[in-house]
């Protein structure tokens, strides 16, 4: 593992520079290593995950890793899986009406652009070992994708953006069950296809 690699990522779970935004202190969290082959490229962290100190674990994270087709331990291993969000701090929430007289809602708000705009391509460019990247999101669809559209549209277009190494997703959040049951062809072509992509990716000994 090269000096740089080290120095980059000490730099990151150290950096402040939105500090002075942030509804927390500042507290990035990631997973990274050289040797990673699956990228997966979310949002940004949610209050729990800020709590916890590590992406995904959670039930949206039991969902991933189901699709995924990998246990934990496997999910949780640098060397084979990188988690990179387009904003490594939780951004905080914003509270807005559910409905007529239902109250009020929080939603967590957008990836801070900072991070993607100081980071991301420096980070990316010491992952030389991915192979297939997951997309979650809009943020990360701009990104990877160089669009962002309706995510079913997306997700349709699977065989197209697996040639290019890439897949775009649902967000696993069990706020997702409606889109899954009205989107069946999902389970029954998709899952197959990349949960076969992924155990061979990780198969492979790392270098």
């Amino acid at each position: 593992m090269s000096e740089t690699f080290n120095d980059i990522k000490q730099a990151i779970l150290t950096c402040h520079s939105c500090a002075d935004t942030l509804p927390y202190p500042p507290k990035p969290i990631i997973q990274i290593h050289p040797d990673a082959k699956l990228l997966i490229a979310g949002q940004a962290p949610g209050k729990k995950t800020h709590d916890i100190g590590r992406p995904f674990d959670d039930l949206s994270g039991d969902r991933l890793r189901d699709w995924l087709g990998i246990t934990k331990a496997e999910f949780y291993d640098e060397q084979r899986v990188a988690i990179v969000p387009m904003g490594f701090c939780f951004p905080g929430s914003s509270v807005h009406k559910s409905g007529p007289s239902v109250g009020k809602k929080s939603g967590d708000l957008p990836p801070r652009p900072e991070c993607a705009i100081k980071w991301r391509a420096t980070v990316l460019s010491q992952l030389v070992n991915i192979e297939l990247t997951i997309v979650l999101g809009a943020y990360a669809q701009a990104y990877h994708l160089g669009q962002s559209s309706n995510v079913t549209e997306q997700v349709k277009q699977w065989q197209y953006w697996l040639e290019q190494g890439k897949l775009v997703l649902p967000h696993p959040s069990p706020r997702n069950n409606r889109w899954l049951k009205q989107n069946p062809w999902f389970e029954a072509e998709v899952l197959p296809e990349l949960k076969h992509r992924v155990k061979v990716l990780l198969s492979r000994p790392v270098s």
